[in-house]
């Protein structure tokens, strides 16, 4: 069976350029990509300014963003999050089911010693990296 549309979500560490392949998948802004980044990120100047307690906010506007599009029947939607946990993936898993939408879950390595643009300590990476949930099978 071929499924005529697809949700791809990008996860890893800040700084493992996930934005960067986004950007290339979406083949010229083709097709949307979204992140929580996007809600903090102001449209005019591009200047990234992170407020904690509108995280949850940020995770909301995300999914609605991706679930407009499917409704919209957008090809092929690209997420650029960093999905540690499993849980933080479920809401898109939902979507994608809810609108016939297939998923491929993409980890994106930092072989390339590519730096995190949004000035995270070293420390929490570190501490993000001990947390990611990889599902191999």
């Amino acid at each position: 069976m071929t499924h005529p549309y697809t949700l791809i979500l990008l996860r890893g560490l800040p700084g493992s350029g996930k934005s960067t392949f986004a950007e290339m998948l979406s083949e010229q802004n083709k097709y949307p990509v979204f992140s929580v980044d996007d809600y903090f990120t102001d449209k005019n100047s591009g200047v990234y300014t992170f407020d904690y307690s509108k995280n949850h906010l940020a995770y909301a506007a995300c999914q609605q963003n991706t679930e407009t599009a499917m409704l919209a029947k957008s090809e092929k939607i690209i997420l650029d999050n960093t999905f540690v946990f499993d849980w933080e993936m479920k809401p898109y898993h939902s979507l994608a089911k809810k609108y016939g939408y297939r998923v491929f879950s993409v980890v994106v390595e930092n072989r390339h010693g590519g730096k995190n643009l949004h000035e995270i300590p070293e420390e929490a990476i570190h501490k993000m990296a001990t947390k990611l949930e990889v599902k191999l099978y």
